[in-house]
């Protein structure tokens, strides 16, 4: 292993050595380090605060971040992140997580883009295929590691990914880019408009293909993704209220392999929110969004799911020192799936209903020391009421250092798939769902340290310890059928840490170390046929380090590298990954790049067994965009 990538990571520390020669630019990014630990997110507590002061394993993803990585998806944007792992499955689907559990249908992680939950209640995972927005205006993706399930409710079990766009009046004026390249190709464009009295609206469109993956032996599998989404964003108001309306819409189709026939999506929603300051500590949010998407996978199954989702929020300060949060919302999904004769699910149509309600309360209990008291209550079709309660402590011991711990209790309430599956489509059953599935549990213990002990360097630390409960199993239910059960249970830790060096003015240094320990078992009595591996398969340790780096005012250079440990179950190997990005803005209005992925490697593998898997190929990617 040292022989093969030992020249590759020289190649590499040749090039970040010999960076410094070359600088002589302005500021690099956007942000300073004293910028990035003043901006506001809004993820951990559900109300703004200082990055610096949040409480939680926290990463922010800034819009130059993507716009220098060079990534052409959300998901590719979203390995940014050192506390995700992120795996590319085939030309369109990833296995995406936060703290282990990672598989294709991935069900422990909460999506969010700009507040509308994207999660399937099908198997409680996201359709990666097709999520996605224009990344140019994308102002920060908030990764959180960790449960959140007090603030957003089941499902944020092992993290919290929510993407917030830009404000429409920011992205006054237009967008234009064309890219292409060996594995991809895509056109987008944006038109923002001021409008009389105040306010702004955008309208944005994109089409984007994924070529063909490879298998080990260099054979080309049919998986061609082709997708297609435009939207709109319209923000009025002042500070003291303000008013979002938008939308998106899209369509797309996968190649399923050597079945010789596509699948087909498609979608829809519409998001208003309303932000009124009503005293100097008292806010109020209210929120709903319509969502539409269908999906037909020939020979498999077909889905048409409409949701109604409506949300409250009001914060304020009932006594001295004790900062209210309470809120509530409501859910409403009716889901109708085509069966076929390879699977089914019984009931072919239900509604599904959600409910929550949440109380938090912020106490100084000291100048530098904070306690954070949070519930909710959310009922859920399958099992009614859950009880999700968190309690955080942050001390700061200096300006510019956090200390903060977290108890936490968080459930992966049952999907359809848990319930309503039944293998092949018609009797006699095979497999099927476990009519008494219950929730997975999770009970967490974080402690972290956060500091930026000068101008220069910032960096985080945290270690959790997991113990869970209630797993998914498949057990024997007699005559040769098995049933979905929860006779599975065991515990995690590990260490999350990344850091950010500003070495000068033109070159900034990121790096990040992921360090994970999975103990689990099924229990006795189980008769599971599965294994632990069914519950995912995660390597034990992962590295990035980035570099980005302004040769000149006008020229960027930007490399990522990452190193990605073995994956036990089915066994994938260790690889390290390469990828850099050339940019020259020729004009004012008018910049080139050029992306090559996968520098050192024609291809490896990142995730799934060895007889099927696909493997991710060197890929080189030119992009032109036109910004007047």
């Amino acid at each position: 292993m040292r022989t093969a990538h030992g020249p590759r990571l020289f190649v590499l520390a040749a090039l970040l050595a010999a960076a410094p020669s070359a600088a002589r630019a302005e500021d690099l990014a956007d942000l300073s380090l004293e910028e990035l630990a003043n901006l506001e997110v809004t993820s951990v507590s559900r109300r703004a605060e200082r990055l610096a002061d949040a409480p939680a394993s926290l990463f922010v993803i800034t819009g130059e971040d993507i716009r220098r990585s060079g990534a052409t998806s959300l998901p590719e944007a979203l390995r940014l992140a050192p506390n995700l792992q992120v795996a590319r499955i085939d030309a369109r689907q990833y296995a995406i997580s936060a703290r282990g559990f990672n598989n294709a249908v991935g069900n422990k992680l909460l999506v969010l883009i700009d507040g509308r939950t994207i999660y399937t209640p099908l198997f409680s995972g996201v359709f990666w295929d097709a999520q996605d927005t224009l990344l140019e205006d994308i102002e920060r993706i908030e990764v959180i590691s960790g449960p959140g399930a007090t603030q957003w409710g089941a499902n944020a079990v092992n993290g919290v990914i929510n993407v917030i766009t830009r404000r429409a009046t920011g992205t006054v004026g237009t967008v234009a880019e064309a890219g292409f390249g060996n594995l991809e190709r895509g056109v987008a464009a944006r038109q923002g408009f001021a409008l009389e009295g105040g306010g702004a609206v955008r309208v944005y469109g994109k089409f984007f293909e994924g070529q063909h993956g490879v298998r080990a032996n260099g054979a080309a599998v049919p998986d061609e993704w082709h997708n297609g989404q435009a939207g709109f964003r319209g923000d009025w108001g002042a500070a003291a209220s303000q008013f979002t309306l938008q939308g998106d819409a899209y369509r797309g189709s996968d190649q399923q392999g050597t079945t010789g026939a596509d699948a087909h999506f498609s979608g829809a929603n519409v998001l208003a929110r309303w932000n009124r300051q009503l005293a100097a500590t008292e806010r109020l949010q209210l929120q709903a969004y319509i969502d539409n998407t269908t999906r037909d996978v020939p020979g498999s199954f077909g889905e048409r799911l409409d949701t109604l989702d409506l949300d409250l929020q009001h914060g304020f300060q009932a006594l001295p020192g004790h900062a209210l949060t309470w809120g509530g919302g409501h859910r409403r999904s009716y889901d109708h799936v085509t069966n076929s004769a390879t699977l089914a699910f019984l009931p072919a149509s239900k509604t599904l209903k959600w409910t929550n309600a949440f109380l938090q309360d912020e106490i100084t209990l000291q100048e530098r020391l904070r306690l954070t008291l949070g519930a909710k209550m959310e009922s859920n079709p399958y099992t009614g009421w859950e009880f999700l309660p968190s309690l955080r402590l942050a001390w700061k011991p200096e300006p510019s250092e956090l200390v903060w711990g977290a108890l936490s209790r968080a459930v992966r309430a049952p999907s359809r798939l848990d319930r309503e599956l039944f293998a092949p489509g018609q009797p006699p059953f095979f497999l099927a769902g476990g009519p008494d599935f219950r929730s997975e549990i999770a009970k967490v213990f974080e402690l972290g340290y956060r500091a930026q002990p000068s101008a220069r360097l910032s960096y985080s630390v945290t270690g959790f310890y997991a113990i869970y409960d209630h797993l998914r199993t498949v057990e024997p239910a007699g005559a040769g059928t098995f049933v979905l059960g929860n006779k599975m249970e065991g515990k995690t830790r590990g260490l999350e840490s990344w850091g950010t060096y500003q070495v000068s003015r033109a070159w900034r240094l990121s790096a990040g170390a992921l360090f994970l320990t999975e103990d689990l078992r099924v229990k006795p009595g189980s008769g599971d046929i599965t294994g632990i591996a069914a519950a995912g398969n995660d390597p034990k340790h992962q590295f990035t380090l980035r570099s980005s780096l302004d040769l000149t005012s006008e020229q960027q250079l930007d490399l990522m590298a990452r190193r990605v440990g073995e994956l036990p179950n089915p066994r994938v190997p260790a690889y390290t990954a390469v990828d850099a990005r050339f940019a020259w803005r020729l004009r004012r209005d008018f910049e080139a790049s050029a992306t090559l992925q996968n520098m050192f490697d024609r291809r490896h593998a990142e995730f799934g067994a060895a007889a099927s898997r696909l493997e991710i190929e060197r890929g080189l990617f030119l992009r032109l965009k036109w910004s007047p």
